[in-house]
């Protein structure tokens, strides 16, 4: 577990860079599912998600050398703007190793936040090229595997508490896992303040991914890192090849479960968000949607459920590609 105590310093020192996001009632989805539903909108997050709060403690606790080497991080997709913004706004020069598979729309929005890109034939490829530039002397920021980076991002955890401080229930994606071990550590903290209002250990946290980039859950059955050969999911913000040995421990310890959905699932409740509530969320925040749907029949009518829209980032043609694909027409 991280020491709650780290997730409140880090909430203290990137305040002044980051939003704080609304925490909202769906009342659309509190009719379906028949419960208190809240949205935590982590796509109206600085860059489109969660990670820039990560990016920016790890980047605040670097000593003065460690920043005048410039850093390095690896990503397909949100982690790149995340830690591209945090760079220039705190004046570290950043080179970001991408998949040559990534969208457009995020290589533009990377380039943009002024990082340099390397591109690589693969992601497992561009963990290496950004390791190749970690030997040569630049400061790796991992997306995931680093607690400091990952308390970061458990700020999210304690912004729900501060609203909602008797939620029963909180769906989270997992791409590496450093989001999930965040909040979950909030949610359970033994030092959590709101303990008095509601047993925090009675707080469920579900962890959520798709097929083709379930990383996780396949770690978990087999109780050991797992290295998946490729992402096939449309949920290319989940696509962590592994997770970490940080991360699994996290899950093992903290999240009550790993449920996988489907491509089809994820992209029904995109689409249900923003028809319905007027939200834009990417897969990898629509699929947990999709696990809160199945598991919708357990729901008791006093229940506060919070679900993590931790991105938006999806392009115009994406969604006209996904509505077509599943046969939303």
């Amino acid at each position: 577990m991280i020491p709650i105590n780290l997730i409140r310093q880090a909430q203290r020192e990137i305040s002044p860079f980051i939003h704080r996001t609304p925490l909202v009632r769906s009342q659309a989805l509190s009719a379906r599912w028949g419960a208190n539903v809240y949205l935590k909108l982590e796509n109206f997050q600085k860059t489109g998600s969660f990670k820039p709060r990560g990016a920016f403690f790890k980047l605040l606790n670097l000593s003065d050398e460690e920043r005048s080497r410039g850093v390095v991080g690896v990503s397909g997709g949100n982690h790149a703007q995340g830690l591209a913004f945090a760079a220039k706004t705190l004046g570290i020069s950043a080179t970001i190793c991408m998949p040559v598979t990534t969208p457009k729309n995020y290589l533009d929005a990377t380039a943009g936040y002024g990082a340099s890109i390397r591109l690589s034939n693969t992601i497992h490829a561009a963990f290496q090229d950004a390791a190749h530039l970690q030997s040569e002397g630049q400061t790796l920021i991992h997306p995931f595997d680093d607690e400091c980076l990952a308390a970061g991002q458990g700020t999210v955890g304690l912004e729900i508490l501060e609203e909602l401080p008797n939620v029963s229930r909180c769906y989270v994606s997992i791409g590496g896992g450093g989001l999930i071990a965040g909040i979950a550590s909030a949610l359970k903290g033994s030092e959590d303040p709101y303990a008095k209002d509601a047993d925090q250990q009675s707080r469920r946290v579900i962890g959520v991914e798709t097929v083709g980039a379930d990383a996780m859950a396949q770690a978990v059955a087999a109780n050991q890192i797992v290295q998946l050969p490729a992402i096939t999911s449309i949920a290319r913000t989940l696509g962590a090849p592994a997770v970490s040995q940080f991360t699994l421990d996290a899950v093992r310890e903290l999240v009550e479960e790993v449920l996988v959905v489907t491509d089809q699932e994820s992209a029904q409740e995109l689409f249900f968000l923003l028809e319905r509530c007027k939200v834009l969320a990417e897969p990898a925040a629509a699929c947990c949607l999709a696990a809160a749907n199945r598991q919708s029949s357990s729901f008791r009518k006093d229940e506060n459920i919070v679900i993590v829209i931790c991105g938006g980032n999806a392009s115009v043609a994406d969604l006209a590609e996904w509505f077509a694909r599943f046969g939303l027409l």
